[in-house]
């Protein structure tokens, strides 16, 4: 889910040295004034980032938020009535779902390779720097509804568990990435986490506001810094932040990186939407399988990392010396407020690690031509990447569904397709245009109602089990639901069809991860997170891991 108000733009003016490469593709988008009057023009030898448009669509500002575009307040009522649960009328097509892979990233990450150090994931997690709190030290389980017992607990450092520029969303962990769930020598089991930048208090649509976000009066905050995420040592309970970055040839011909999908404003005279910033992704599900990180992108499908480049620009652990780097420059990590390689030094919003992009698997169907700016969804066309997971029950699948609001029309609940990972690794280390198709799709079941409302909408997680589908159903500022399905055939077809239970879960749930524990003879674990921080809004509301023993989950919906 997104926050009420997920990007803050205003008006600002200045005069830039330089020009960007591209323009941007269409987004919906909304006229404004022009700026006030020009100031100072910063010198060319400051440059701000000037990253081309990376060719993707842009998705709406309110992508997963149960709010956007609700004009009253929601429905209430004392209980739920799931009586009468059905599958969609519409069938799910797993055409509609399928992918193809995008342009090469190949020589770019191989220049940054080459410019920058690198290193590898089992040292990064005996690094990591951030200590986090562990079951009984995370305090008041009032999150927690009374349906599932938590099994285990993690909670963030006060920066993170309160930040609003940082909003969790995506989950996944070393039992997707490995079937023995060993990662190289270490102990650490790593769960990985994806959060989106929510806020950029004064960046601007406009040209001549290029350079707001680096003035010495700006917040940190001011920049789109796009994905950033982070690995938890589940030995040390330490963890650690990684940014997720695009390469890209910069206006002085040198390679060099941004956040994700954060090309800065073109605008000169008013915001339209072929002008206007780029706003990063949601990434609202994340599934990392051998050395690929799959991140979803809401509006496009997929992009891919490879574990194998993580550059590293603080070796010495030394904030306060830059260090020199491979290509004769330096890295600076102490400024937070610039990107990539500008006037011979390297800069990474402060972070010591960054991630390229390598691959990308954009959908191929047409997207919907309806309204979609309050979360409606479509039976057929382009399906939203909302959310993806891993199902290692069998054959390697990876499941992918979208987060709908019935509330304000469209004709979908949602749909969930099924890919085996086979196709998709082909797809991400193929040539441009190789096809990655779904085996399987269909649409969420229908009928039951939960709190004067849909039940099957809403959804922020989804992953298949043994045969059986789960969902994590959010509920504005109080608990979520978790749901169950069931392939079943319908009228000569097969479609999901609910189990009339839904079972309480955390305030805010999002995305579902399962460790099956078949390398480390533990349980199996259901793992999710709750994205909420205590504001006035929900002062109950707090951000954690958490898993539940999933032989609980599957007794509780059998009984």
């Amino acid at each position: 889910m997104r926050q009420l108000s997920r990007r803050i733009r205003f008006a600002a003016a200045a005069v830039l040295a330089g020009s960007l490469a591209s323009g941007l593709m269409p987004a919906a988008g909304a006229s404004a004034a022009p700026g006030s009057p020009p100031r100072a023009a910063v010198s060319a030898e400051e440059p701000t980032e000037d990253m081309p448009d990376d060719g993707f669509a842009n998705e709406p500002e309110g992508e997963q938020d149960d709010f956007a575009g609700s004009s009253t307040a929601a429905p209430s009522a004392s209980a739920s009535d799931n009586a009468g649960l059905l599958a969609d009328p519409v069938p799910g097509r797993p055409g509609d779902f399928q992918l193809e892979a995008g342009s090469s990233l190949t020589s770019l990450v191989n220049q940054l390779d080459a410019a920058l150090p690198k290193q590898g994931l089992t040292e990064l997690m005996e690094l990591a720097n951030r200590e986090a709190g562990w079951e009984g030290e995370c305090g008041s389980t009032g999150i927690y509804g009374p349906d599932l017992a938590v099994n285990h607990r993690v909670c963030w450092k006060s920066d993170d568990a309160t930040s609003t520029e940082w909003i969790p969303q995506a989950i996944s962990g070393v039992s997707d990435a490995q079937e023995d769930e060993d990662w190289g020598t270490s102990n650490a089991e790593p769960i990985v986490v994806g959060s989106y930048d929510a806020q950029n208090p004064g960046r601007s649509d406009y040209e001549s506001g290029r350079d707001n976000c680096v003035q010495t009066t700006a917040s940190d905050a001011c920049n789109e810094k796009g994905v950033r995420i982070t690995f938890f040592n589940q030995a040390t309970q330490m963890y650690r932040h990684v940014l997720l970055v695009w390469p890209y040839i910069n206006s002085k011909n040198n390679i060099s990186f941004d956040a994700l999908h954060a090309r800065e404003g073109k605008c000169t005279t008013s915001v339209t939407s072929s002008c206007k910033a780029q706003n990063g992704i949601h990434a609202g599900g994340m599934v990392w399988y051998g050395n690929y990180l799959y991140v979803a992108d809401t509006a496009n499908g997929m992009r891919v990392f490879d574990l194998r480049r993580i550059m590293d620009l603080n070796p010495d652990n030394n904030a306060d010396v830059n260090d020199p780097t491979p290509d004769g420059l330096v890295s600076d990590v102490l400024d937070k407020k610039r990107v990539g390689r500008q006037s011979n030094v390297w800069y990474s919003f402060g972070y010591r690690y960054v991630m390229p992009q390598i691959a990308t698997l954009r959908f191929t169907a047409s997207r919907t031509t309806g309204d979609t700016s309050g979360n409606q969804c479509y039976a057929t066309a382009r399906p939203k990447a909302s959310y993806i997971s891993l199902d290692r029950t069998d054959t390697d699948h990876l499941v992918l569904g979208e987060y709908c609001n019935t509330n304000n029309g469209g004709t979908s609940p949602g749909r969930v397709g099924t890919y085996p990972m086979t196709a998709l690794t082909a797809a991400v280390e193929g040539s441009p245009g190789t096809i990655a198709g779904a085996d399987a799709a269909y649409g969420l079941p229908t009928g039951a109602t939960f709190n004067g409302e849909a039940l099957f909408h809403k959804i922020q997680g989804a992953t298949r089990y043994e045969g059986k589908w789960y969902f994590h159903r959010s509920n504005g500022y109080d608990n979520g639901r978790l749901l169950q399905a069931t392939p079943t055939s319908v009228d000569g077809t097969t479609q999901l069809v609910g189990n009339a239970k839904a079972l309480q879960s955390s305030f805010g749930p999002e995305d579902l991860y399962l460790a099956h524990g078949r390398g480390d003879g533990f349980a199996p674990q259901l793992w999710s997170l709750s994205e909420h921080a205590p504001s006035s809004s929900c002062s109950a509301c707090k951000r954690e891991l958490y898993s539940y023993n999933m032989s609980e989950v599957i007794g509780d919906f059998a009984s």
